[in-house]
């Protein structure tokens, strides 16, 4: 008895269901990336970059919600394996797609394409949508 109303609680418990749903789609986004040679974070930071070529590490730390430490770390990776190049412009780094970082784009876009596939299929078309629209919301509003 004691065991259901436990489980009924993490049921209802926004952060465990996020949890849940965070690792359940890692593994799926990492299976589908796997053939990048990136990890989903890293593929999708190239596509920012090269689509805004000389955006700054802040932007980018911005546009993917992750701290500047980090970031700073992704690029150094993405710049040691020669997808990236970074230039100081004052106190800011731009960062610029390499030829390796742009001929990439074509995998990365088919690896998206494979992941919403399989998460769409797993969850049907209306519900992904409205799953990927109400998620945003909330991590904007809890951002604050």
């Amino acid at each position: 008895m004691v065991i259901a109303m436990i489980e009924n609680y993490f049921h209802n418990c926004l952060y465990f269901t996020a949890s849940t749903l965070s690792r359940a789609i890692t593994r799926i986004a990492e299976e589908e990336f796997r053939t990048t040679g990136l990890s989903p974070t890293y593929a999708f930071l190239i596509l920012i970059v090269i689509d805004r070529p000389g955006i700054s590490q802040k932007e980018l730390g911005e546009i993917l919600h992750i701290t500047q430490s980090t970031i700073t770390r992704f690029i150094d990776k993405l710049e040691s394996e020669k997808f990236v190049t970074r230039q100081s412009s004052g106190k800011s780094s731009l960062i610029h797609p390499t030829d390796r970082g742009r001929a990439a784009r074509p995998d990365i876009e088919k690896a998206w394409k494979r992941l919403y596939d399989r998460y769409t299929k797993a969850l049907g078309q209306k519900d992904s949508e409205k799953l990927t629209t109400l998620t945003d919301r909330a991590g904007l509003l809890l951002e604050k």
